[in-house]
This record gives C-alpha cells, sequence and structure tokens, in this order.
C-alpha cells in the first residue's frame, strides 16, 4: 500500500511572494516533496510506448495522468495529491502524454490543441483569439484524420514510386544483361568472320607460295632439260674425238687417207649463243595476289558480315498474324493468320472502317518502340510487296507506297525488284528469292530487308521518322490468272549457323 502524509495542506502549495495556489510554477520542488513523503506500492513497470511517470527513482512506473500546470506525468500513487489538495485539484489532468513542455504554447502556456489550417500550425485557445484571429482552426484530433488520410496517400503513391522505381532498376539491369549476351553474340560471330578472314589470307598465302614454287619448277625443268641435251653433245664430241685423235699421230700417208675417209660425219650441234636459262620474274605476282586477296576479302566480309547481321536481327522476331478486319474482301486468310493470297472474288464482309479497299493487309499486332524482325516466305509468287506501315494510312484509297505517305515497302515484279520511294529505289534482282527478312529498329528509324535463304542484305532505308505505331503490311497482288496464286506466309525464323 502507498501512504501519503496528510500533514499536507494548502500552505505546502502556495507561493511564498505572490500567496496565491500556483506552486506548479515550481515542479522540480513538487518533485522533490513527492518523492520524500510518498511511499510507492507495487505496481507495473512502464512498459515501451508507454509515458512514464515523472516522480518515480530507480524503476519508472507508467503515468495515469500529464498535469498541464505542473508540465508533469504520474503514475496512480503520485497522482494522489492531485487528487486530495484543493489548490491541486484546480491543475488540469489530462490523459499521459510524453514531452509535456513541447506540447505547451511558448507564448500563452497553454495547451496546443488546435490547428491553425492558415498557417499550418499547431496552436492554443488563447492563440485563435490573439494572433490567428479570424484563421480558420480545428481541434488536432482533426487535422490529425486530414493529415493521416493524406499520409496514407503520399504513402501509396510512394510505395508505386518505389515499384515503378524497382521495376526501372529491373530493366535496366535486364538491359544489361541482354546487352552482354549480345556483345558475346556479337563478339562470336565477329570471331567467325575474322577466322574465315584468316582462312581466306592463309589460302591466298598458299596460293602465292605454290605459284612462285610452281614458276621456280618450271625454270629448274627447263634447265635440266638443256644440262642434259649439253651433256649429250659433250658425249658425242668425246666419242668424235675418241676417234679423231688416234689418226692424228699417224705418219702413213696412206693409211691416214683411208682412215679419213672412212670418218663419219660430225654429229649436228646446236647453236648454243642463243639459247639462255632466264630466271623466273616475280614482279608483280605479289601484288596481283594482293589485289586477289583484297577482292576475295572484300566478297567475303560483304558475304560474312551480311550473314552475322542477319543472325543478329533474328533474335528480335516477334510472332505476328495478319488481321481479317483489315483485309481487303479478296483477300483469303488461313485460319492460323499466317498466310494470304488473292482468292479473286470478293466476299461480302461487313463495313469496317480498319478494311482497306485494295488488296492488302495488316497484321493484329504493332509496334511503338525497340526492335522487331519477321520473315515472309515468297516463293513461287510473280509479284509481291511487303514491309511496315503507319498506322494512320489512307485505307479507301491509294495515296502511293511512299515513306512520306507511311509505307516502307519493297516490291517484286518481273521486271525486278525495288524499294518503294520517289523515285523508287531499283534493286539487284535476286534469282531464287524466297524468303525475305524485315527488321525495324522503331528508335534509330532503321528498315532493313534481307534475302534469308542467301543470308544477304537487300536494302536498308535508314533516317525514317517514327511517331506512331507500325504495322507489318502484305500485299500478295492479284492471281494473274493463277501464276500469281500462291500465298504470302509469314514464317518462323529458322536461324542456322
Amino acid at each position: 500500500m502507498a501512504s501519503a502524509n496528510t500533514s499536507w495542506s494548502e500552505e505546502n502549495f502556495s507561493c511564498p511572494i505572490c500567496l496565491d495556489g500556483t506552486a506548479a510554477q515550481f515542479p522540480h520542488q513538487m518533485a522533490d516533496l513527492f518523492r520524500t513523503t510518498v511511499r510507492v506500492k507495487e505496481q507495473p513497470c512502464v512498459e515501451p510506448g508507454e509515458v512514464p511517470c515523472d516522480i518515480c527513482t530507480g524503476t519508472q512506473l507508467k503515468a495515469v495522468k500529464s498535469c498541464l500546470m505542473c508540465f508533469m506525468s504520474y503514475c496512480q500513487t503520485h497522482l494522489e495529491p492531485h487528487q486530495r489538495v484543493a489548490v491541486l485539484k484546480k491543475h488540469r489532468l489530462v490523459e499521459p502524454m510524453d514531452r509535456l513542455e513541447e506540447r505547451m504554447c511558448k507564448k500563452h502556456d497553454r495547451l496546443l490543441e488546435l490547428f491553425c489550417q492558415t498557417e499550418q500550425e499547431c496552436v492554443c485557445l488563447l492563440c485563435t483569439v490573439t494572433d490567428h484571429k479570424s484563421h480558420p482552426v480545428v481541434p488536432l484530433k482533426e487535422e490529425y484524420e486530414v493529415k493521416t488520410a493524406q499520409l496514407g496517400k503520399i504513402e501509396a503513391e510512394v510505395q508505386q514510386m518505389i515499384q515503378e522505381t524497382k521495376l526501372k532498376i529491373k530493366e535496366i539491369k535486364e538491359t544489361v544483361e541482354f546487352s552482354k549476351k549480345d556483345a558475346d553474340g556479337v563478339i562470336a560471330d565477329g570471331g567467325q568472320v575474322f577466322t574465315a578472314l584468316m582462312r581466306r589470307v592463309e589460302k591466298c598465302r598458299d596460293d602465292f607460295n605454290q605459284t612462285v614454287k610452281e614458276r621456280l619448277k618450271t625454270t629448274e625443268k627447263q634447265a635440266e632439260d638443256l644440262i642434259k641435251e649439253l651433256e649429250q653433245e659433250i658425249e658425242d664430241l668425246t666419242n668424235r674425238s675418241s676417234e679423231v685423235k688416234p689418226l692424228s699421230h699417224t705418219k702413213d700417208h696412206l693409211h691416214f687417207l683411208q682412215a679419213f675417209r672412212s670418218l663419219k660425219d660430225p654429229p649436228p650441234t646446236r647453236d648454243w649463243t642463243t639459247v639462255e636459262v632466264r630466271p623466273p620474274s616475280y614482279v608483280g605476282t605479289l601484288w596481283r595476289s594482293l589485289d586477289q586477296l583484297e577482292e576475295t576479302l572484300n566478297m567475303e566480309m560483304k558475304k560474312l558480315c551480311e550473314a552475322a547481321e542477319l543472325k543478329r536481327v533474328q533474335q528480335y522476331e516477334v510472332d505476328v498474324t495478319l488481321d481479317p478486319d483489315t483485309a481487303n474482301p479478296r483477300l483469303i486468310l488461313s485460319e492460323d493468320g499466317k498466310q494470304v493470297h488473292d482468292g479473286g472474288v470478293g466476299k461480302g464482309l461487313p463495313d469496317n472502317p480498319k478494311r482497306f479497299t485494295w488488296f492488302v493487309v495488316l497484321t493484329r499486332q504493332s509496334f511503338s518502340s525497340g526492335r522487331f524482325y519477321f520473315e515472309v516466305q515468297v516463293k513461287d509468287k510473280t509479284a509481291w510487296w511487303l514491309g511496315v506501315a503507319r498506322e494512320s494510312i489512307d485505307r479507301r484509297r491509294y495515296t502511293g507506297w511512299t515513306p512520306e505517305t507511311g509505307y516502307w515497302t519493297i516490291n517484286y515484279y518481273k521486271n525486278g525488284l525495288a524499294f518503294r520511294d520517289d523515285p523508287d529505289v531499283r534493286l539487284p534482282l535476286r534469282a531464287g528469292l524466297q524468303k525475305v527478312g524485315v527488321f525495324v529498329d522503331y528508335d534509330e528509324g532503321l528498315v532493313s530487308f534481307y534475302d534469308v535463304e542467301a543470308r544477304v542484305h537487300i536494302y536498308s532505308a535508314t533516317g525514317c521518322s517514327f511517331t506512331e505505331p507500325l504495322y507489318p503490311i502484305l500485299y500478295p497482288c492479284t492471281h494473274e490468272g493463277g501464276t500469281n496464286s500462291a500465298p504470302l506466309i509469314i514464317s518462323p525464323v529458322n536461324q542456322t549457323d
């Protein structure tokens, strides 16, 4: 049990100067007085988040009330004087609060219990009739609820921003990871190109060495044949000398003359004064080999680089299907949306603002950023157009297939291949063109076309300005009495090394 000093009187709480019950101006003296006169019974200790009693020494107990006159908080035991002594009963007690001095108006020494919405600050009751007169004020609890709601909204927005930032970080990391893989692929492709070029250089070197050796071998054979002929002459002449020499030493006139008549005619000899073995000339051989190497390397580099480039762009393959709502009524689409050809007769289809009045069809999918690639089989066709077009192209009347009117396409007719522009860009007619690859880099403004089977670049339109969604577009042309009845087919990429 706690006991209080019953000898306390109001004199204990009167100011010795003003003789008024304002001893609360001396909280420290009161605390000392309480500590020396009140014995505290066993009570629970203060828990985290609770307001402790300012009077308790040693182990602090939980406060049950705070005094706005004393600026102190009291446990049940130390609150007893405020419940018994008349002067202390006049003090304003509130639910326990920590940091009481911070909750009081510095100017009026009153509790900050209102909120001025004009100045956006906490005020006391006296402030509302002085500095904040005519300002709209509300209880702290009401403004707290408003601000809490705002805080919840801010927190939700912050969390949304955090999620968006995390997604951006993920996107950047994925871009870096993709760039690493792309770089590895480019290095690997480049390695194959350089390896192939080195093989070409080595072959050119071997061919050069072989040419020089063959020329030397020819010279050596010529010299060897001449030497054999000369050696045979020497042998013949030596034999002749052997016949003549004994006769030159005889003194018998009769024998000499008879023997001389029997001598054979001397063997015929070649005029060797005009015969010579010329050393082979290698002047120009190296330069001719280097010129040939340069030409070969240029062709090989173009071929290898185009093949490597095609391999790189094929990784941006997209799965697109034809949109029947855009197809002219004469066009026949396959059920999977991958093939289209001219049926020759228009079908009775409902009018649709997306539908073309001439024989083209768009895909369902469009692209407004990044890179994409698709392939179209043109095998067995005598005429076709394909490429990409922007969303706002005129679908009711023909305006010309040029970049200015929103088309980036190539077309094929019997007379040749061309990129449609003003004027058209005539392209080399490629024999056996069976499949066309189309690559678009939206952000870079690039549209490229490839001969997939030959792995050769056909044409690129650069510096394009894309400001709206792009759609792959196919035009199979009329069937021309059956000679052009084969369909255009959107084909999956079959990437080969």
